[in-house]
């Protein structure tokens, strides 16, 4: 038997980017900070990629700072870099399921004082 299955509670540390494509599907992909369990270490940054409806639930409800739970599985991508030849890869969440767990109210005082304060994540 083998599990691939990934629980996340953070914020995201952007906006998605989202990509439409001709065949009508779209994909949704942006960052996620988990704390830790001291407020003394830094954030554990998580790769998100959120296909179909649920990338445009984050399209549409999805800001910098959003409270987020997240289902998934690991993934690594894979890729040959053009300019060098060389391979390269990236660890990245593949989102099943995504929970809206910040108010839209939440949302815009977290993007107001994040505008203000300027700062990169508040937590």
């Amino acid at each position: 038997m083998s599990i691939n299955a990934i629980n996340l509670v953070g914020r995201a540390g952007r906006d998605p980017e989202v990509r439409y494509f001709e065949s009508g599907s779209l994909v949704a992909n942006f960052t996620l900070a988990v704390n830790r369990r001291s407020r003394n270490e830094d954030p554990d940054w998580f790769n998100l990629e959120i296909w179909g409806k649920q990338a445009q639930v984050a399209a549409d409800y999805v800001k910098k700072g959003s409270l987020l739970g997240i289902s998934g599985s690991f993934k690594l991508d894979q890729w040959r870099d053009k300019t060098t030849g060389e391979n390269k890869s990236k660890p990245v969440i593949r989102v099943d399921r995504l929970e809206l767990l910040s108010s839209r109210r939440d949302s815009m005082n977290n993007e107001s004082s994040n505008n203000q304060n300027n700062n990169n994540i508040p937590f």
